[in-house]
């Protein structure tokens, strides 16, 4: 609890003593001024204690009994502001015996009681409307447009949010789009897990914004006092001739290890029974005994379990301990249902309980997201943390499994708690993920980032954004709202748009102008910064690999979709294009080569594909026989 009465002690006449003579000595007169000087200073706190005498104590909680911290407090008559301690509790000094006090909290309604210093006081605050129901969050928007609501289908055994593939817009009737911002990068790893799998994708799993954030670009440092570095280019379509791509990089600031805040990490493991596979828990310890490695003293680590039951395994714990640490995480075991909701809510109680204010607050949930214990639906869950997003702590997601894999349920969660999500199909992903990016992960330097385009009408005839395509669910409520992402330090952005020029165009005028928003992570300002996108042209083959490799990446995903905007396109002609770019050195992008490789096989015609199974085995035959 928040203790912030002040005590003191009351001062006679008797006990102040003063010299009958005056002194002249000069070393005399400085005895005489110090016990002076001690004299006011107690009057003054006199006169404070007698204006502040009485004492509130209580606590502010929700609906559902949990302490609230945080909680802007308003005490009227001194018109002096307070905060809630970590569980809500509260102590406010006052001149009155009770006094007016308001109670303010985003995401709750204000609420003005009268408090009373003779007794122990319970405010209780109710969700606002954004909280009990909570509007839907668009990924991008085309001011004033009426969004298509087609579907798609979805996996067997595996749930994925049914997505709307953005359209085309006239620039002269729809010059801006706006999209948000944020470093999640889950897809590409699931697609991978797929085509290993020698299966096909399903299109819902495909998010091309994941994909093209999931690969390393080089790093270009911001200007000083700036949080973003970014540059835009303009080449060729390599699946529309007749079109062009415009590309455009953001690089977040990258804070210096050192430099981290302090980190309050409460892991919630799901050990329910459907957990009891080698690619899922026992893939989970390895990812989080390689974390630990990278603990600093100063951070805390709890462990939360569920499955069967909730419970805490390891109380917060400092960096330092590392071996205490690791024997936790060999202790776990799967077995059991699945409370998930259940478990959410007191793993956020437990980083509220240590919240550290300035600090790096986060829940990281792992699971296959097979929630079958208490409220499990997406509506439901996206209620629970548009709550809990408001304690100012994120939450970051790591999926694993398959079969039962829920990628929509873990999605919601992610992008309404202000956090970030990632899918860990094997070790090596794992380390990506914990411990090569683990600063990009887990420490946000801004929140609520989005980017506007408006687009130039005299210089592009039509635009589309590649990826960032909203759920169905999300395009269907007229309520849903575009609100931003966030980013972690270092982290690279990209975001492309296929453009159709028009003919003749002005070299010299801008293509499009893109403003981008967000609100620092400490003080919460909001922030905006403008950019010019210029005609800055060059042939796909003579503009820098990274660009060229980001477009093998979208059009990949344009494929795995079988998107209805490709119009030029093969297997062949994408592996050519990756050969021209790929990076030897890159352990990713050389994988991703041989990915799509695989999955030109997978995505053969049925006719070819069994011409080449029935060759395949005749030559396999042959060296039997040989």
């Amino acid at each position: 609890m928040m203790v912030l009465g002040v005590t003191s002690k009351k001062f006679t006449s008797s006990q102040r003593t003063l010299p009958d003579k005056p002194l002249t000595n000069p070393a005399k007169q400085e005895i005489i001024m110090k016990p002076r000087f001690i004299t006011l200073v107690c009057l003054l706190l006199f006169a404070l204690v007698a204006d502040a005498q009485y004492y509130f104590r209580g606590e502010v909680k929700d609906a559902a009994g949990v302490g609230l911290a945080l909680v802007r407090i308003r005490v009227h008559s001194s018109n002096s502001f307070y905060q809630s301690g970590s569980t809500g509790g509260f102590g406010l000094p006052s001149a009155k015996v009770s006094d007016t006090v308001s109670f303010f909290l985003h995401g709750y309604d204000e609420k003005t009681v009268v408090l009373s210093s003779n007794e122990f006081n319970t405010v209780e605050l109710k969700p606002s409307s954004a909280i009990s129901n909570p509007k839907r969050k668009l990924i991008s928007v085309t001011k004033d447009k009426v969004q298509e609501r087609n579907s798609f289908g979805i996996a067997n055994g595996e749930t994925y949010s049914e997505q709307i593939e953005n359209s085309f817009n006239y620039a002269a009737e729809y010059p801006s789009v706006g999209f948000a911002l944020n470093v999640d990068k889950a897809s590409y790893s699931n697609i991978r897990r797929f085509i290993n799998m020698k299966s096909a994708v399903p299109k819902d799993a495909v998010r091309i914004e994941e994909m093209l954030n999931y690969f390393p670009q080089r790093y270009k440092a911001p200007e000083l006092g700036k949080e973003f570095y970014t540059e835009s280019q303009l080449t060729d379509c390599p699946w529309n001739p007749m079109d062009r791509l415009l590309f455009l990089q953001l690089h977040a600031r990258k804070i210096n290890y050192d430099s981290l805040p302090p980190s309050n990490f409460v892991f919630l493991v799901d050990v329910s029974g459907s957990m009891d596979l080698p690619n899922r828990l026992p893939l989970l310890q390895t990812a989080l005994r390689m974390m630990v490695q990278n603990l600093r003293a100063i951070d805390t680590m709890a462990i939360m379990v569920y499955g069967g039951t909730v419970g805490t395994v390891l109380q917060p714990t400092g960096g330092n301990e590392k071996e205490k640490i690791m024997k936790v995480i060999d202790s776990l075991a799967a077995g059991g249902d699945t409370p998930g909701e259940a478990a959410i809510r007191q793993a956020y109680r437990l980083a509220q309980s240590q919240f550290i204010k300035g600090g790096n607050n986060r829940v990281i949930l792992a699971t296959d997201g097979d929630f079958n214990v208490g409220e499990s639906s997406e509506e439901a869950l996206m209620q629970l943390i548009t709550q809990k997003q408001q304690t100012g702590i994120y939450l970051t997601c790591l999926g694993v499994g398959m079969g039962n894999y829920k990628d929509s349920k873990l999605e919601v969660l992610a992008k309404k708690g202000n956090g970030n999500f990632a899918y860990l199909d094997n070790i090596p992903e794992a380390e990506k993920v914990l411990v090569k990016e683990l600063m990009q992960t887990l420490y946000v330097v801004v929140d609520d980032a989005y980017l506007n385009a408006s687009f130039n009408a005299r210089q592009i005839k039509k635009y589309r954004l590649i990826g960032f395509d909203n759920r169905k669910d999300v395009l269907a409520d007229s309520a849903s709202i575009l609100e931003g992402g966030e980013i972690g330090t270092g982290h690279i952005v990209t975001a492309v748009f296929e453009v159709e020029m028009n003919s003749p165009y002005n070299t010299e005028e801008e293509l499009a102008t893109a403003e981008l928003g967000y609100q620092t992570v400490n003080t919460k300002e909001k922030q905006t910064e403008t950019y010019r996108l210029t005609n800055n042209y060059k042939s796909l083959y003579t503009v820098d690999s990274n660009y060229r490799f980001s477009a093998a990446v979208a059009m990949f995903g344009l494929m795995l979709k079988q998107s209805p905007y490709l119009k030029v396109y093969s297997w062949e002609s994408l592996i050519n294009l990756l050969n021209t770019c790929v990076n030897s050195n890159d352990y990713w992008q050389q994988e991703m080569l041989q990915l799509v490789i695989k999955a030109k096989e997978i995505y053969k015609p049925v006719k070819e594909r069994r011409r080449w199974f029935t060759k395949k085995k005749k030559a396999k035959e042959e060296i039997i026989l040989f």
